[in-house]
């Protein structure tokens, strides 16, 4: 696990296990999400994770996109196939995905049920997810972040007398973001409102289901998709730690990606590619 990650984790289990917070909080009312959950994998599907699973990556989406954002699409996977980055090129940098691409679980989630808020730790680029469950109304403002203000509700939906299910919303972005790393591209004013509904499967408790309804700009309709996720059944599972700048072998000059060889040197990444500009660098002589 990352230093942030663990850090994050520490202060967390300390404010579980204070007196304070056991004599108010009662954690047999929710559901059991202890462990490490993973993506779900549909054998036989091509690609990287998508956002909707049961569906092959890029066009093979069926993403309900409007004329001018599926010529974004479009434009984002000629470039990748001629070795470009696409639409993807602030992700790969190893900025941060936000939402809805961070919740993908490329690497394992976990979630974490506090007084007052749910945390869902992230072992990849994004780290941390809150959706306070505290009863608050969305403040006036809201400080744009590429995860956007989460705002959860548990429910008691089947009656049970214990909550089976976190509906949230989500909203408040910025940057540019997308739903996987062919480059779906979500609408550049920033709009877009996340609905989910996180409970675990009723048949299976080693699956756990995070419906999300993407309300956007660049759709012509609401898309929803089940996400689900398979809990780790071993209980001493190790955490895989990421840390994207150590591998990361892309450098971007001048709005063209280039690449880190293992020398060192700077490489072309597609056929016939030029080099960068260098004016601001003394020409050697021949």
């Amino acid at each position: 696990m990352s230093g942030k990650l663990w850090f994050g984790a520490v202060a967390l289990m300390a404010a579980i296990a204070s007196p304070a917070g056991a004599q108010v909080f009662d954690y047999s009312k929710y559901p059991d999400l202890k462990g490490q959950w993973e993506r779900f994998v549909v054998p036989g599907l091509p690609g990287q994770p998508s956002f909707d699973q049961t569906k092959p990556w890029g066009n093979g989406q069926q993403a309900p996109l409007t004329p001018e954002y599926q010529a974004i699409l479009d434009a984002s996977i000629k470039d990748q196939e001629g070795g470009g980055l696409g639409n993807s090129a602030e992700h790969v940098m190893c900025r941060g995905a936000g939402m809805p691409f961070m919740m993908i679980a490329f690497r394992p989630l976990e979630f974490v049920i506090t007084p007052g808020t749910t945390y869902v730790l992230i072992a990849d680029y994004d780290a941390l997810r809150r959706i306070f469950t505290d009863g608050r109304d969305w403040p006036a403002e809201i400080e744009p972040t590429i995860q956007g203000y989460s705002i959860g509700k548990w429910i008691d939906e089947d009656g049970g007398g214990k909550f089976d299910v976190l509906e949230v919303e989500t909203r408040g972005f910025k940057g540019n973001r997308v739903y996987d790393i062919t480059g779906i591209p979500l609408h550049r004013d920033n709009r877009s409102v996340f609905k989910e509904r996180i409970f675990i499967d009723k048949k299976d408790r080693n699956i756990l289901h995070d419906e999300i309804t993407v309300i956007d700009n660049a759709l012509t309709r609401p898309w929803t998709v089940d996400k689900r996720y398979v809990r780790n059944a071993d209980q001493q599972a190790q955490w895989p730690e990421f840390i994207c700048n150590e591998y990361n072998g892309q450098v971007m000059v001048g709005g063209e990606n280039y690449y880190l060889s293992g020398d060192g040197m700077l490489m072309p990444a597609r056929k016939d590619q030029a080099p960068p500009d260098l004016r601001y660098f003394k020409q050697s002589r021949k």
